[in-house]
């Protein structure tokens, strides 16, 4: 027995043991291989009597005999002639794919004359400022002409200057979307005012990483506000294109926008000119909102981030200081140029509301404020957002006979009317399929895929149809008797807008105004709202935010203040708004 209980110490010993070695033992993960990086792929050759065609496939179209080079982002075919099945991806003139077709074949295809275009004396006087600009050192220039002043043509016209001063020939144009309407109107007219022998390369901003490794000499950057949030995907392609990042072979950049921004906070863009006009160093000007504070503007850090006094005098003088920073060197930095035919009337227009829709408006406001008080005890910002999102849309949708109503009254009146809109299903959509019910054309520029965004406009400029309901807010024209891509020109019978849902954005509201108030064409606007309601303030906020976004580029907004002081009057008390 004591012999038993030895072996059974022993066994229990060896067991804790082995129990302890299981518990500690450790299994070795190899650690993982390092992978050399993969060669550069050689770039395609042309043999004798061939070329390279650098194609612009539609995602997800088919393109037999096309090869997709990931490293170029684009389908590759070489050969004598494109064969049938592939001609109808063969890109226009100065566009991204025509542009990498010119770099890989010895050289570039011959581009068809354009319809010749006659600058106007402020595109001419405007290309000066920017060419002096240049000759200067100046690293941006802010051309912040009025919408339909001809922001297009003084920047081609700049930039041919600009190439020959400084010796380049490559010029990038980053424009705003549809890229349908937006990409043959930059085309047209750099063919229509003169390439100059440059090359040319145009596409939108949500394509802007195609080019982030390419090097350009001139960079136009159409509807610059698009880059004034450092947090994003764009930015960072931006600083790559433009140089923002860089202190020296850098191109000479020209941001064309009336609407540089909402507040001093977001103009990143402009951070390398600020800097030279201090003469630091780039990298002191990396953080703008801290430089900003350091120079003694009215911006502080709060727990969401900088934000802007909410002093209108203090205001005043930070947007006054900024345009000294650009205008006040010789030469200048910046060119403001309100519009000769006078600004933009806009009017608020308050819809009295059945009771029923009263009822149905009361209804989905208690709601909405319930969720947001959900929201804000929870901290979901998410949450937030949607229950915003959605009390717009229901509230859109109840007031959209009253705007097909006034829609009706106009066309009657032998008006043309266009209709901004923020939502299809509960905006675009019903107030179109009314508009069709009742008789009257309508052209639509909206949905993704869902029309041909060129088409429709041309309808409407034409006056096949006398109504446009729109959701871009930038880069297309309905102003009446423009010039046509064929040579005719649009119909004379006079615009007016209707903003179906106050924004919240004046960047975006001053640019809707823009499309038909444009190019000597005077076309007054109203803001539609629930009259006794929250979208009164709504209404309000937007023409505040108009306001400063026009300032901010040194246009005179003194009338849209006098406006909002005069809205300011019996405002509900106020509720969380996001941009």
């Amino acid at each position: 027995m004591p012999g038993r209980r030895r072996r059974t110490a022993r066994s229990t010993s060896q067991s804790r043991s082995t129990s302890t070695t299981r518990t500690t033992t450790t299994t070795r993960r190899k650690a993982p291989t390092r992978r050399s990086p993969k060669p550069p792929a050689e770039r395609p050759v042309a043999g004798p009597g061939e070329r390279v065609w650098v194609l612009a496939v539609p995602f997800r179209a088919p393109a037999p005999g096309a090869l997709w080079r990931p490293d170029l982002q684009a389908h590759v075919w070489v050969g004598r002639e494109l064969p049938p099945e592939l001609a109808a991806y063969d890109p226009p003139p100065y566009t991204f794919e025509r542009f990498l077709e010119d770099e890989l074949n010895d050289s570039p295809r011959p581009v068809p004359p354009g319809r010749p275009l006659v600058p106007r004396e402020e595109q001419a006087t405007g290309a000066e400022a920017v060419v002096a600009s240049a000759a200067a050192g100046h690293r941006v220039f802010l051309l912040g002409d009025d919408p339909g002043v001809g922001k297009t043509g003084t920047a081609v016209l700049a930039a041919r200057e600009v190439c020959e001063l400084r010796g380049g020939d490559r010029v990038l144009v980053v424009a705003d979307r549809p890229a349908a309407i937006t990409i043959p109107h930059w085309t047209r007219s750099i063919a229509g005012f003169g390439d100059g022998g440059l090359r040319w390369c145009v596409m939108t901003w949500d394509r802007l990483a195609k080019v982030s490794k390419l090097r350009f000499d001139v960079v136009i950057a159409d509807e610059a506000h698009m880059v004034r949030h450092t947090t994003t995907q764009r930015w960072r392609h931006w600083k790559a294109v433009s140089g923002a990042g860089r202190a020296r072979d850098v191109p000479f950049v020209i941001a064309a926008t009336a609407t540089p921004a909402h507040t001093p906070l977001e103009l990143p863009y402009l951070a390398p000119q600020f800097a030279q006009c201090h003469g630091e160093p780039l990298r002191a000007w990396a953080d703008l909102p801290a430089k900003l504070a350091e120079h003694g503007f009215h911006v502080e850090r709060g727990r969401y981030g900088w934000a802007w006094t909410e002093d209108a005098d203090a205001r005043r003088a930070d947007l006054a200081r900024l345009q000294g920073w650009l205008a006040d060197g010789e030469p200048p930095a910046t060119l403001h140029r309100p519009a000769p035919w006078g600004p933009v009337s806009v009017t608020g227009t308050p819809v009295a509301l059945t009771p029923a829709e009263q009822d149905a408006y009361e209804s989905e406001w208690q709601e909405f404020r319930a969720e947001m008080r959900l929201a804000r005890k929870a901290r979901q910002t998410a949450r937030g957002r949607a229950a915003l999102l959605r009390f717009r849309q229901k509230a859109g949708l109840i007031r959209a006979q009253a705007t097909v109503d006034w829609v009706r009254a106009q066309v009657e009146a032998e008006r043309q009317v266009a209709v901004s809109v923020e939502f299809v299903e509960t905006a675009a959509d019903p107030i179109r399929e009314a508009l069709l019910d009742s008789g009257i054309g309508v052209a639509a520029i909206y949905g993704r895929d869902r029309f041909d965004v060129e088409a429709e406009r041309l309808r409407f400029q034409t006056g096949a149809a006398p109504v446009c309901v729109f959701t871009v807010t930038a880069s297309i024209s309905l102003h009446a008797g423009e010039l046509l891509p064929g040579g005719a020109t649009a119909s004379p019978t006079p615009r007016v807008g209707l903003f179906h849902q106050p924004r919240f954005s004046g960047i975006q509201a001053r640019q809707v105004t823009g499309r038909t108030h444009r190019d000597g064409q005077v076309s007054p606007w109203r803001v539609a709202f629930a009259e006794d309601t929250v979208e009164e303030q709504v209404a309000r906020v937007m023409v505040e935010r108009l306001a400063v976004s026009g300032s901010t580029a040194g246009a005179d907004t003194s009338a849209l203040q006098e406006i909002a002081e005069l809205l300011d009057a019996d405002w509900l008390p106020p509720v969380a708004l996001t941009e």
